[in-house]
């Protein structure tokens, strides 16, 4: 969660449904067929199955996502699934409510599982994030894998990133791949990995143990994938990041709002794709004594380099 005190983006700028239903087929159109939506907490945007609506009409693509702290998705699960919503993704970084209370400062855990189970009565796919932080939940990778696979969910742990509000974060609070896999190994058995055929542009080592568990490690902080990385972000107001650590990105409502065609549009998309020499976090895992990546107060001048305004 950010810091108490902060600047939020103003309402007007953030772009509405048709505004992003449209850029979102511009970005179709240039082949990215996966759209995620994420944040921040997209299910505090009111009528989001409308958006899922509008998005999945375009055929060009292909699935539609959600990463959701799932507080709000018990009431919303049966809306999503008749949009057409594909998956979801719920993060859940702890299976204690008192730890939840203190990390995400949330007294609503109860609500997480009522909106898993809901998300698992509509069908939904699932996957379980969790970011895994020494002294917090590093003990708790076995149990949260287990809670997940008698669920038929895939859980993925994520290392514990230097980005947007983690303006505590130091290198001895992040718990590598190797010793995640080592936890799960001793409770669930030898992990071999899992071909990544399907997409190999995946952030996530996908390994299956010995017991039938199939889990993800996504290794951004100490074994970072920004040769592969494929991802490009849109925030709600309209700017495209390429890499969670970029200083600055597109600007693309200015143009959306200024009367530019579809062409137009695309072509500044793929002018900065093409351009694009983004080793974000390659060059942040290079620094030798490495600290926090924005103070206080750079967040609080500039919401862009928020994790909620960025999408996670």
């Amino acid at each position: 969660m950010p810091e108490d005190e902060y600047t939020w983006l103003p309402r007007e700028s953030l772009l509405s449904f048709e505004e992003i239903t449209r850029l979102t087929r511009v970005f179709s159109s240039l082949g990215a067929g996966k759209v995620r939506l994420t944040g921040g907490e997209p299910l505090l945007r009111r009528d989001l199955d409308q958006l899922v609506r509008q998005i999945k009409a375009d055929p060009g693509n292909r699935e539609v996502a959600l990463t959701t702290n799932a507080l709000l998705l018990a009431q919303a699960a049966a809306r999503l699934k008749g949009a057409g919503l594909d998956r979801i993704t719920v993060s859940l970084d702890t299976l204690r409510p008192e730890r939840m209370a203190v990390f995400a400062k949330s007294t609503h855990h109860a609500d997480v599982l009522e909106g898993i189970e809901a998300a698992r009565a509509e069908g939904f796919r699932l996957k379980l994030n969790t970011v895994v932080v020494r002294g917090y939940n590093d003990d708790e990778i076995a149990a949260i894998a287990g809670y997940a696979h008698a669920r038929d969910i895939e859980p993925r742990y994520i290392e514990y990133m230097d980005v947007g509000g983690a303006t505590r974060w130091t290198a001895d609070e992040v718990v590598p791949r190797a010793e995640i896999v080592a936890a799960l190994e001793r409770v669930y058995g030898r992990a071999t990995p899992v071909s990544r055929r399907d997409d190999p542009h995946a952030p996530a080592d996908r390994m299956r143990f010995a017991n039938g568990l199939v889990a993800g490690v996504i290794a951004s902080t100490t074994a970072p994938f920004c040769r592969d990385c494929d991802r490009a972000r849109l925030t709600a107001d309209g700017t495209m990041f390429l890499c969670l650590y970029a200083d600055r990105g597109v600007d693309l409502r200015e143009p959306l709002r200024s009367g530019a065609t579809d062409d137009e549009l695309a072509g500044l998309v793929a002018v900065a794709w093409s351009a694009r020499d983004d080793r974000g976090a390659e060059g942040r895992a290079a620094i030798g004594d490495r600290g926090v990546l924005v103070p206080l107060e750079g967040l609080r001048r500039d919401p862009h380099r928020e994790m909620h305004t960025r999408g996670g």
